[in-house]
C-alpha cells in the first residue's frame, strides 16, 4: 500500500497523486511539486489516503514542499503573464495568418515552459510560430492542439440546461457517452437536443445510465408477452425510473393498462431486432459523431 495525496493543478483538472513524504497536508493547502512538466503549484484536493499499486503509475513523486507566500505570491503574477502571452500569442498568429484558434496559455511555476492551447481543424505547420515565440519569451515553447470538448473545458459556457458546464467547474475526467445511451433513457435522438454547446454528446446522459441499465436487465422489454392480474397482454412501453409497465391486454378491445414490475409475469420474449440505434420515430437517421 502507498501513502498519497491528490492535487489539482488547474480548477475542474485532473486530479494526479503524489507522495506526501513527511509533510503535514490537507484539503485546500497548496504545495509545490515536480511532474513531467516540470515544477508546478498545485492544491490538494484528496487528502492523505492509502492505495494498491493497481491505482497508482509507479514511480510517485514526492511533494517537494508547502506552497509559502512567496510561491503563492509567484503563481499569482504567473497567472496576469500568462494574460500578456495569450495576446502576444494571438497576434503572432495574425501575422503568420495560421488557421487555428488560440484557447489558453499556462507558465509552468517555475517558468521553464511556456505552454498554449489552441484548436484547428487539422494540422497546422506553426515552426515560424515557434521562433518568433521563443525570441519573446525566452524559454521553452510548447503548442498544444485541443479537441472540442476540451476546449469547451478551458473557455467555460452554459450547457442547454442553463447550468455553467459541469467540465468547467467540477468534472475532471471526460468519460465515454453513446447515442445508445439517449436510446435507453427515452431521449430524442436529435442531435441539437443531446448534444452540449462542444458539439458532442452531453456528459451527463453517463451520470444516470448505471441506474438505467440495471433497470432494464431487470424488467421486461417492449413487444415481451406477459400475464397480469387482469389477464394476458403485450407490453407496450416499459418506464424504466417508475419501474411501470403498459400493457395491450388481449382478452379486451384495444385495453391498455398500467402495471407495476413486480404485477406482472412474462410468458414469452419478444424476439431482439438488429435495428440501427440512430432512428428517429418515423424512421429517419440521426447518426452523428460519438466520443
Amino acid at each position: 500500500m502507498y501513502t498519497v495525496v491528490g492535487i489539482r493543478f488547474k480548477k475542474a483538472g485532473k486530479i494526479y497523486y503524489f507522495d506526501p513524504v513527511d509533510i503535514e497536508l490537507e484539503v485546500g493547502d497548496c504545495v509545490i511539486v515536480e511532474t513531467a512538466r516540470g515544477v508546478e503549484f498545485g492544491e490538494v484536493v484528496l487528502g492523505p489516503k492509502k492505495v494498491t499499486e493497481e491505482e497508482i503509475v509507479a514511480p510517485i513523486k514526492p511533494v517537494l514542499r508547502k506552497a509559502t507566500k512567496e510561491d503563492q505570491e509567484k503563481a499569482r503574477e504567473n497567472k496576469e503573464q500568462e494574460k500578456e502571452a495569450l495576446i502576444i500569442c494571438q497576434e503572432k498568429v495574425e501575422k503568420h495568418d495560421l488557421k487555428m484558434k488560440l484557447i489558453d496559455v499556462e507558465y509552468t511555476f517555475d517558468k521553464n515552459k511556456i505552454i498554449f492551447y489552441f484548436s484547428a481543424e487539422g494540422r497546422v505547420d506553426f515552426r515560424e510560430l515557434v521562433k518568433d515565440l521563443a525570441a519573446v519569451f525566452k524559454t521553452r515553447i510548447e503548442l498544444r492542439q485541443i479537441g472540442v470538448r476540451d476546449e469547451a473545458k478551458m473557455l467555460g459556457g452554459i450547457g442547454p440546461c442553463g447550468v455553467t458546464l459541469c467540465c468547467s467547474t467540477w468534472l475532471g475526467d471526460f468519460e465515454p457517452v453513446s447515442i445508445r445511451m439517449a436510446k435507453e433513457q427515452s431521449l430524442s435522438l436529435n442531435p441539437n437536443k443531446i448534444s452540449g454547446i462542444c458539439g458532442r454528446l452531453l456528459c451527463c446522459l453517463k451520470y444516470e445510465q448505471d441506474a438505467y441499465e440495471d433497470a432494464r436487465d431487470r424488467l421486461p422489454d417492449e413487444g415481451d408477452k406477459v400475464k397480469t392480474p387482469e389477464g394476458l397482454g403485450e407490453i407496450i412501453e416499459v418506464n424504466l425510473i417508475q419501474e411501470t409497465i403498459k400493457v395491450k391486454l388481449l382478452e379486451e378491445d384495444i385495453a391498455i393498462k398500467e402495471f407495476k414490475a413486480n404485477d406482472i409475469e412474462v410468458l414469452e420474449k419478444k424476439s431482439k431486432e438488429n435495428n440501427c440505434c440512430c432512428k428517429g420515430e418515423e424512421g429517419e437517421s440521426h447518426c452523428f459523431k460519438e466520443d
